[in-house]
């Protein structure tokens, strides 16, 4: 692959700088919810003290819910414990202009603690560990993450005030795959296009979705950890470049009762010459690695669904006719199966519908690569290819319905303890008893509409 036009080098950053073209780097971590977090620096202070030294913030970014509250259970960060800082080490690897903020440059950075030590439940600190994996069979993924967002005519402010109420989207009706849909909204579509690119990223396409408003712009794929870092900085600087277009638009997974957003990921894997270990038999199943990676998905996807759908809301996506999978089966081109078989030759790979557009890159990412590496280890034999609607079919095995259901089956998953170690298991376990916490202490719009008279 080519060099993307938006990455930069140290020393092409300090050129940058010097010519007054680069003013402002800024240093993010991802948190657990996938959202790039940290400082705007300042462009000669970026080069001069955090390139050799680094950066500090405090621990709590790991350990708050959404909105940005402390709360208890954490083992990592506490009050107890300080809220001390972790620090920031940049990935040099990631640093890239951010064309849609004058001037300014954006680098990764991986999270250690003050002896050096990983921390190791932060997300990007999670997909290392697993590429770490896959590099000691000889291997490396590939993945491409397709995200669905809806795009409305209201401000993000205009939208908080409405409580999210009455927004306008920005298309009436199905516009799915239509080019009179995409073309109603192209000056944001092609924002978004172009400054990706700018920012190294390689755009693919863009078309329309089924649900009012709904759209998806497609990327090439790449190697894990790079696609997980262009997932998290595509998601900000998208919603960035709508708020600038005086429009807002939401990766949620399920806005309403209608259709929601989907990120179906896409991985296959290279071995050390670059050629592809997933292959098909002389009867066109998966074969060989292929075969028991495939089966490694199927047989732990309920117990590590919680890293695919992170949220609560996460779980309203998966109905019956959606286009969003209920059942744990594998299919050939077959959209109502969770896992599909897609491609042929060098693209031959699988596609998890599972993840919704909430969902963490790095988490997801690394659930697949764990589920995939323990059919291979363990020898599991792929079950035959489901062929039909795998909605209609009562004797399949469900995806969880819950999020209460999804951390349970977690928590008490030794596939994940052993791939990702206690200490990750029992923190996003916290975080979704502290989601669960907060949603069933909040009373409804549509508690109020079913009981303030009627009961």
């Amino acid at each position: 692959m080519s060099e993307p036009r938006g990455a930069l080098s140290l020393d092409e950053l300090r050129h940058l700088v010097e010519q007054g073209e680069i003013d402002t780097v800024l240093l993010a971590l991802t948190d657990m919810q996938g959202r790039l977090q940290g400082k705007r620096c300042h462009a000669p202070y970026f080069l001069d003290q955090v390139v050799p030294h680094g950066a500090e913030a405090c621990s709590y970014l790991l350990a708050v819910d959404v909105d940005m509250r402390t709360v208890d259970g954490y083992a990592m960060s506490s009050w107890e414990r300080g809220y001390g800082d972790f620090a920031l080490k940049p990935d040099f690897a990631t640093l890239r202009r951010v064309p849609w903020h004058p001037a300014t440059a954006l680098c990764l950075a991986d999270l250690e603690w003050a002896d050096g030590s990983p921390v190791v439940a932060s997300p990007r600190q999670i997909l290392r560990a697993q590429v770490e994996r896959l590099r000691q069979r000889g291997w490396t993924g590939l993945a491409g993450t397709e995200l669905e967002f809806v795009v409305f005519r209201d401000t993000y402010e205009e939208a908080w005030q409405k409580a999210y109420r009455d927004l306008v989207p920005a298309n009436l009706y199905n516009v799915d795959y239509s080019l009179l849909g995409t073309g109603r909204i192209e000056p944001l579509l092609r924002r978004v296009r172009n400054e990706m690119a700018g920012a190294g990223l390689r755009p693919e396409s863009a078309k329309g979705e089924c649900f009012p408003g709904q759209h998806e712009i497609a990327f090439r794929y790449a190697e894990l950890l790079g696609t997980a870092d262009d997932h998290v900085v595509y998601k900000a600087g998208a919603k960035e470049i709508a708020a600038q277009e005086g429009m807002a638009l939401t990766f949620m997974a399920k806005f309403d009762e209608r259709a929601g957003n989907s990120c179906h990921v896409h991985l296959s894997l290279r071995d050390t010459d670059g050629r592809p270990v997933f292959g098909l038999g002389d009867d066109g199943r998966p074969d060989g690695a292929f075969a028991g990676f495939m089966a490694g998905l199927l047989a732990t996807l309920p117990e590590l669904t919680l890293l695919l759908a992170p949220n609560i809301n996460s779980y309203k996506r998966f109905a019956e006719g959606s286009f969003a999978p209920t059942a744990v089966a594998w299919g050939n081109d077959n959209r109502t199966c969770a896992l599909r078989v897609v491609g042929h030759g060098d693209s031959l790979r699988v596609e998890n519908r599972v993840p919704g557009g909430d969902v963490n890159p790095y988490l997801a990412l690394a659930a697949l690569v764990a589920g995939g590496l323990h059919g291979i280890e363990e020898g599991i034999e792929l079950e035959p290819e489901f062929v039909g609607n795998a909605y209609a079919d009562p004797d399949l095995a469900r995806i969880p319905s819950t999020m209460r259901e999804a951390a349970g089956l977690f928590e008490n998953s030794e596939v994940a303890r052993i791939a990702f170690g206690d200490e990750v298991v029992d923190h996003y376990v916290n975080m979704a008893g502290v989601e669960l916490t907060a949603f069933e202490s909040t009373v409804t719009d549509w508690e109020r509409f079913r009981g303030f008279e009627r009961l």
